[in-house]
C-alpha cells in the first residue's frame, strides 16, 4: 500500500501526546501572568516560543495497522506561526523505517533535525548518518528528506561505506531508502577486499585489508542502482 502523509501523521501523534500539557499549562499562563503580558511581549515575541514541548519522546507511525516509522528524540519542540509550522529536535533524533515484515529498510540518525510540517520535509545536521537494509552508510553534515517526493539529497560533502568500497564526493541524491543513488561530483572511490588467509600461528600479525584507489569516473558522476 503506499504511504501517503506519512510527516503529518508524526505531527499529529506529537499534538495528541502533548494536548494535556497544553491545557493545563495554558490554564496556568493565563492565571498567573495575566498582568504581565505586555512585559513579556517587550523582550519576547509569541512566534518565538515553543507552544509545546516533550523530553524522551517516542511515537510509532502506522499504515493500516501496520508500523511503517518509528521516532526517537530526546528533546521535540513545536512552533507555529503565521509563516512557518515546524517541529525542531535540538538534540538529535532517530527515524527508522519499516517494511510490512517489520524489517528496518532504512534509518536516520542526526545530532540536530527539523521537520516542515506544511511541506512535508525534513532538514536533517550534524554528525547525519542514514542507512539502507543492505547495511551501506551515508555519512553528511546535511541532508534533506522530501516526503512527497520520496528523496533525500544533499550539497555537502558525502561519504558512502559499503561492505567493499567506501565512496567519497561532493553533492548526493537518491530514493528515500537509499537503493538508488547518484554522488555529483566524486572525490574518489577505495575498494577493499579481505582475502582468505590459511591458519597462521597465534604470534604472527593479522594480515591488513588490501587498499586499492580507484580512478574518478570520467563523466564526473558516480550513480549506483540497486540489482
Amino acid at each position: 500500500m503506499k504511504q501517503q502523509k506519512s510527516g503529518s501523521r508524526i505531527f499529529n501523534n506529537i499534538k495528541k501526546y502533548c494536548v494535556a500539557v497544553l491545557v493545563t499549562g495554558a490554564a496556568m499562563l493565563f492565571y498567573g501572568c495575566e498582568n504581565d503580558i505586555e512585559q513579556i511581549k517587550a523582550f519576547y515575541s509569541l512566534e518565538d516560543l515553543p507552544i509545546l514541548e516533550a523530553t524522551n519522546f517516542e511515537t510509532l507511525v502506522t499504515d493500516s495497522g501496520e508500523v511503517i516509522y518509528s521516532l526517537k528524540a530526546p528533546k521535540l519542540l513545536q512552533y507555529e506561526g503565521e509563516g512557518e509550522n515546524y517541529v525542531e529536535f535540538p538534540e538529535g533524533m532517530e527515524l527508522i523505517k519499516y517494511d510490512e515484515n517489520k524489517r528496518i529498510i532504512s534509518s536516520i540518525t542526526a545530532d540536530y533535525a527539523k521537520q516542515f510540517v506544511a511541506d512535508e520535509k525534513w532538514e536533517a545536521k550534524n554528525n547525519v548518518v542514514a542507512t539502507n537494509e543492505k547495511g551501506d552508510s551515508l555519512k553528511t553534515e546535511h541532508l534533506i528528506w522530501e516526503e512527497k517526493k520520496e528523496i533525500i539529497y544533499t550539497e555537502e560533502f558525502v561519504r558512502i561505506i559499503r561492505a567493499d568500497q567506501i565512496i567519497t564526493g561532493i553533492g548526493f541524491t537518491s530514493d528515500q531508502n537509499m537503493q538508488n543513488w547518484r554522488i555529483k561530483n566524486p572525490k574518489g572511490t577505495i575498494f577493499v577486499s579481505v582475502k582468505k588467509q590459511e591458519k597462521q600461528p597465534v604470534l604472527n600479525e593479522p594480515q591488513a585489508p588490501a587498499i586499492k584507489p580507484v580512478q574518478n569516473p570520467p563523466n564526473g558522476t558516480l550513480q549506483f542502482n540497486e540489482q
